[in-house]
């Protein structure tokens, strides 16, 4: 299964309401199995859809995924655990203090996914994510004119280039929300770019730079290593590191609900 089936599900709150419960507690693979058989067909084709009128809406599914658990034809594959319930609150603070900022310092992104039960390995194979997807002006602004931020990023000053483009897409003030792509090269595929990227400089937010700026010990940057030099090998684990982000903080049963629109709790 890709990246697309995962992303299925997020409709499956219109297409089955269902109050089945997993008996143990725990995510299954068949869940739907017998109250909704066919919503994995009927989903993906409506996500496909979705995804060809506005190829930006596979990122944004990614993210949702990474903010649920937290708080695209193509691209790797893994079995979806499913039964898993949407929460009867939200939590804004939750959201503000568990979700990692764009300029984080590795030591943050480290600290912030060890609270979730994932590893340094979780964090730069599930960082990997930005190789789709785009970030505001007022994301990555720092990393472009704050000038000990750029020594930091490139201390030799050698990738002018990119730095220009950016400026010109994000001047020192106003046009906060103007877009710029997260993975330069190949925007709109799923691929091992984003690594490549890092290794020449070109990551758009500092939190990406930080993997291999700030790793003193060298593990990380080896494992960027191996992913811009063996896509298939980012694949891998990056489809285990999601299995492993979807077990986080999961509700099932009585814990949670179906919701009938996803910005509301069931009246």
């Amino acid at each position: 299964m890709g990246l697309m089936r995962l992303f299925t599900f997020a409709l499956i709150l219109v297409l089955c309401d269902t109050e089945t419960l997993s008996g143990d507690g725990t995510l299954v693979l068949d869940y739907y199995k017998e109250t909704c058989p066919l919503v994995e067909e009927i989903v993906r084709l409506n996500v496909e859809i979705a995804v060809v009128k506005e190829p930006r809406m596979a990122a944004s599914l990614l993210r949702l995924h990474f903010h649920d658990c937290f708080v695209l034809r193509g691209g790797p594959g893994w079995d979806v655990l499913l039964g898993r319930r949407d929460s009867l609150k939200a939590s804004l603070s939750g959201a503000n203090h568990f979700i990692p900022a764009p300029n984080s310092s590795l030591e943050t992104l480290i600290s912030s996914f060890k609270q979730q039960g994932l590893d340094v390995g979780d964090l730069v194979a599930l960082s990997g994510s930005h190789t789709v997807g785009m970030a505001r002006c007022i994301s990555f602004r720092q990393r472009v004119y704050d000038v000990s931020a750029e020594e930091h990023y490139d201390p030799y000053k050698r990738y002018t280039t990119f730095r220009r483009i950016l400026r010109s897409i994000c001047p020192k003030s106003g046009r906060d929300n103007e877009l710029a792509p997260l993975d330069f090269t190949t925007p709109s595929r799923f691929d091992n770019h984003y690594y490549t990227n890092l290794l020449q400089g070109n990551g758009l937010l500092g939190s990406d730079n930080v993997l291999v700026t700030e790793d003193h010990e060298g593990v990380i940057i080896e494992q960027v290593w191996a992913y811009a030099s063996n896509q298939k090998h980012f694949f891998e684990a990056f489809a285990k590191s999601m299995v492993k982000m979807g077990n986080i903080n999961v509700l099932t049963g009585n814990e949670g609900e179906i919701r009938r629109k996803c910005r509301f709790v069931n009246s």
